[in-house]
C-alpha cells in the first residue's frame, strides 16, 4: 500500500514533458568524465587526482560518510597505483546527475605483480553550475577476486519520455526519493527477498563485497537467499536530477550473512520507470572497516 501511495504521489507531482523533447544529455559526458579522473590519477597521483574532480559536497566513506575534500586534504600523498574502466553508466535527461560503475586494479608496489587488488567501483557524477562540468559527488567501491572474464559494457542513453518537467518545488522531489529509500528499507526488515522483488529494476546490479557484481532480479534474489542475507538499513541523505528521471540514496547497514553480522554503507542509484514508478537500477554494499 505505501508503495503504491509513493507511485500516486510521483505521478500526481511530475507534470511530464512535450514527447516531442529532444535529449540534452549524452551519457558519454560521464563516461569521458570518468576516463579523465581515470589518466589524472595516473599522471597526479590519488590524492590530486579527487581533489581535482570532487564536488564541493562530494563525499566518500573512510570509514563513514566525509567530504572528499576534508578526507584528501587530511592525508598525505596516497601509494600506489590505481586504474579502473567504466563499464555501466547512465546519465539524467539533462544531464545534472549521472553514475558510471566498473572494475578497478589497485596496486601497492608496482614491482610485484602479485601485489594487486581487484574490484569495482561506483562513482556518482553532479554537475556543477559553477562551470558547467560534472563532478564527483559520491565513491565507494567494494573488493573481489580477480574477475574471470571482462565486462560487457552498458552505455545507454537517456529515456526523455521518462523525464519530466522541473519541480516547482525541488524538496518535494527529493522527498519522494527520502520517502521512497525509506519504505525500502523498511520493507527490508519484512521480507528481504519480497522487497528486492518489488523495488529491483529489470536491469539491476547488486554489488556485495567479496563477489563480482550481479545483474538482473533473479541472479541478485538467488544470491540473497543463498548466503541467508538479511538487512536493517537506515537512510542518511538522497538527492535526484531536475529531469526527476534519476536518483541516488545512500545510507548505513547491519546485514546478516548466515551466522555473520557486520556494518556496511551502501548507496542505491534509482531510476523511474514509464509508470513513474521509482526502481534500484545499482546497489552496492561497502563494508565499514576501522
Amino acid at each position: 500500500m505505501r508503495r503504491t501511495l509513493l507511485i500516486a504521489a510521483a505521478i500526481l507531482s511530475y507534470p511530464i514533458f512535450a514527447s516531442a523533447q529532444k535529449t540534452v544529455a549524452d551519457v558519454n559526458q560521464v563516461v569521458e568524465a570518468e576516463k579523465s579522473f581515470d589518466k589524472l590519477v595516473e599522471h597526479r597521483g590519488i590524492k590530486d587526482a579527487f581533489l581535482a574532480v570532487a564536488d564541493p559536497e562530494g563525499i566518500v566513506f573512510k570509514p563513514h560518510v566525509i567530504k572528499i575534500t576534508d578526507f584528501y586534504n587530511s592525508i598525505d600523498k596516497q601509494p600506489g597505483s590505481l586504474k579502473w574502466q567504466p563499464k555501466f553508466a547512465r546519465i539524467s535527461a539533462n544531464g545534472d546527475l549521472a553514475f558510471t560503475a566498473g572494475p578497478y586494479v589497485y596496486q601497492n608496489d608496482k614491482s610485484n605483480d602479485d601485489d594487486k587488488v581487484y574490484g569495482d567501483y561506483v562513482s556518482v557524477w553532479h554537475l556543477d553550475p559553477a562551470d558547467n562540468r560534472l563532478k564527483l559527488l559520491i565513491d565507494l567501491g567494494i573488493q573481489h577476486p580477480e574477475p574471470e572474464q571482462s565486462e560487457i559494457p552498458d552505455f545507454r542513453q537517456p529515456d526523455t519520455a521518462k523525464a519530466t518537467a522541473p519541480s516547482k518545488d525541488p524538496f518535494n522531489g527529493k522527498g519522494i526519493i527520502l520517502n521512497t529509500d525509506k519504505v525500502f528499507n523498511h520493507e527490508l526488515t519484512v521480507s528481504t527477498i519480497a522487497s528486492y522483488k518489488e523495488f529491483l529494476s529489470p536491469e539491476g546490479r547488486y554489488y556485495f563485497p567479496g563477489f563480482e557484481p550481479m545483474t538482473g532480479p533473479d541472479k541478485i534474489m538467488k544470491f540473497i537467499d543463498n548466503e541467508g542475507i538479511s538487512i536493517s538499513a537506515q537512510t542518511i541523505n538522497v538527492g535526484r536530477s531536475t529531469s526527476n528521471d534519476l536518483a541516488y540514496s545512500y545510507g548505513t547497514a547491519r546485514i546478516r550473512k548466515g551466522a555473520i553480522v557486520s556494518d556496511y554503507n551502501y548507496v542505491r542509484v534509482w531510476e523511474i520507470d514509464a509508470s513513474h514508478k521509482w526502481n534500484i537500477l545499482l546497489e552496492v554494499f561497502s563494508a565499514v572497516e576501522q
